[in-house]
């Protein structure tokens, strides 16, 4: 059940350090808590690299020499580095968390402007578990690296410049002996990277098809319930956790094998030390204290390099979800103003498609060689079979797709010279499927006019027919919808949303099915609406019942792209044709429905 038709880009290519150098990138407008930050970890690390050679200072000059005045200043400097030390590691955990939040921020910010930009279409062949898997978990893993991932590798680095410059200092015959041991460490993780790559590639892409699952599982609940599916969804979600098990296994795995390699390897270094090292002091040419600091320094060194493995892991489950998150913020929209387009100020004025060809799928044309002409402040209904392209239409007309062939005209310009704000900012459309947000009832009617007051979202109730039912609810304006509405009748949903779109005061009006799922009151309410609607404004309405569009100037009749039929209510009747039988069965039903409820005999059996 979880295909959802889409395939997302795979990212097979050996890594180039453009994922990596796009995520650094992200703290470049927060450069000075980076400074502070890189500043803080350098004393730190300094810090501590003095205090080992202190160590060895207080072993050779004071404890084996037993001079106690000697090891008390020794001790004294100790404890003062120590309280440097800890106020430096505050300093770099604040700064790091701090920085991580306001990556994060920025991230998910940029990403959802620019999903607003994007066109209708890439939301018709992208899963909403994708785009939600790509906002929250992958923002979530890259600002992990660019802190904590950052704090962990500079650290690193510079423990290991550190150590590196003590141990030279210490004896330098020792330290090439271990410097020798470091290209096996950078070999090692050169193969490990590749292919602990591919495997969280493979986790990450697995994710947002479990996010996609999660979505559709949560919003379908009520049919699930409704048809027992629970145990089949269940077997089918347990398929895609079992893929990502596998995947993130053997991620695990090879993870889990790098980290033994770096330590066997720290363990021969350690132990060249200890037999070289041992032989120097026999000699007097290396002290106890020194041979105690250079181990501590190997420990210095490599322990770095063993926790870097661990980052280095993170780090390629970090670049795995910068890959999906860059592609989608390199997603281009399919429908953008040109250079040169411009807001007319109104667009109000006749429609006209002339010979306009469409299609979603250039195997499936929608719309062949399709020509209307609407005057200014007409009232155009489109009825027909589904799939006709009665919406697509509309669609076209409201610039969320444009046309493959042909022109649409607004005014006698092509609409494509206006800018896409001046277009949908002054159309209202009212959808089969109501959508409203969390919030009040008063927040979904402003909501595409937020500057209107009470009364005026008072008085676009009150014409929609949504003021009675809600003054009659305990908050009146103030009650809450729930998700998506949830807590009203879809009656109310729709009414709501003819209130919303009454209220914005549109130019172009456009109802998509707005009827078919309530009841004949809410209807009357509904078509009541529409009539104060379409007063001085060009309106289209798409409709199955057909009693909510005998007062269209014209109905078209649409089937497979063409306008097969267009006239007046009673000149389509009287042609007899394809609208003559949608009606005659509709009233047909309908008598056949009052004579149910007085009992008596339809009409067809009398």
């Amino acid at each position: 059940m979880y295909d959802f038709g889409f395939e997302e880009e795979e990212f097979t290519t050996s890594f180039s350090g453009q994922t990596l150098w796009r995520i650094l990138a992200q703290v470049r407008p927060h450069w000075r808590w980076v400074v502070g930050f890189l500043l803080t970890i350098a004393l730190v690390s300094t810090v501590d690299s003095i205090l080992t050679f202190i160590t060895a200072k207080m072993i050779d000059e004071a404890i084996l020499v037993n001079d106690r005045e000697a090891l008390k200043q020794w001790l004294a400097l100790y404890a003062g580095l120590i309280f440097v030390s800890a106020a430096g590691v505050f300093g770099f955990i604040y700064l790091a968390g701090v920085l991580g939040e306001r990556i994060r921020y920025d991230m998910r910010r940029s990403l959802f402007n620019h999903l607003q930009k994007l066109s209708l279409s890439y939301y018709d062949r992208t899963p909403i578990g994708w785009i939600i898997s790509r906002v929250t978990s992958d923002t979530d893993r890259v600002a992990e690296l660019v802190t904590w991932g950052l704090l962990d590798v500079t650290w690193g680095i510079l423990n290991i410049l550190t150590a590196m410059i003590f141990m030279v200092i210490i004896n330098w015959q020792l330290a090439l002996i271990v410097f020798a041991f470091v290209p096996v460490i950078v070999i090692s993780a050169l193969e490990f990277r590749r292919r602990i790559l591919g495997e969280f590639r493979r986790v990450r892409k697995i994710n947002s098809k479990i996010t996609g699952a999660f979505n559709e599982s949560v919003t379908g609940v009520r049919v699930t319930k409704a048809l027992g599916r629970e145990e089949q969804n269940l077997r089918e979600f347990g398929g895609l956790t079992r893929d990502m098990y596998r995947a993130g296994y053997r991620a695990a795995w090879l993870s889990a094998l790098f980290l033994p390699i770096v330590q066997l390897v720290s363990s021969f270094a350690i132990g060249a030390v200890v037999w070289f090292g041992g032989l120097e002091v026999l000699t007097g040419a290396m002290t106890i204290g020194g041979i105690q600091a250079f181990v501590s320094y190997i420990v210095f060194m490599l322990w770095p390099v063993q926790e870097m493995a661990r980052v280095y892991a993170e780090m390629q489950r970090a670049l795995a979800s910068g890959e999906r998150v860059f592609s989608l913020m390199d997603s281009v929209p399919e429908i953008s103003d040109r250079p040169e387009a411009f807001d007319p100020g109104s667009i109000l004025g006749d429609i006209e498609f002339d010979h306009v060809d469409f299609h979603y799928d250039a195997d499936s044309p929608v719309l062949r060689d399709f020509s209307l002409h609407v005057s200014r402040g007409e009232t155009i209904a489109l009825v027909g079979p589904t799939g006709g392209g009665k919406s697509t239409i509309v669609n076209l007309l409201a610039r969320f797709y444009e046309p493959t062939g042909g022109e649409i005209r607004i005014g006698g310009q092509d609409y494509t010279g206006f800018s896409l704000d001046a277009i949908h900012s002054r159309l209202g459309m009212v959808l089969q499927t109501p959508h409203l947000f969390s919030g009040t009832v008063l927040d979904n009617i402003r909501y595409g006019y937020l500057e209107a007051d009470d009364a005026g979202v008072e008085q676009a109730a009150k014409i929609a027919g949504a003021h009675d039912f809600i003054i009659e609810m305990e908050e009146g304006y103030e009650t809450e919808v729930g998700e998506g509405g949830v807590l009203l009748s879809v009656g109310q949903k729709q009414l709501i949303s003819l209130a919303r779109a009454i209220l914005a005061d549109p130019e172009i009006f456009i109802m998509d099915e707005a009827t078919s799922s309530v009841d004949t009151l809410t209807e009357s309410l509904i078509q009541r609406g529409i009539e104060a609607m379409m007063t001085d404004r060009t309106s289209f309405i798409i409709a199955h019942r057909l009693s909510t569009i005998k007062r269209a100037d014209r109905i078209l009749v649409i089937q497979e792209g063409q306008i097969t039929e267009m006239g007046s209510h009673v000149e389509l009747l009287h042609a007899r044709g394809h609208y003559y039988r949608l009606y005659t069965q509709q009233f047909r039903r309908q008598l056949e429905k009052e004579y149910e409820v007085l009992g008596a005999s339809s009409p067809a059996s009398a």
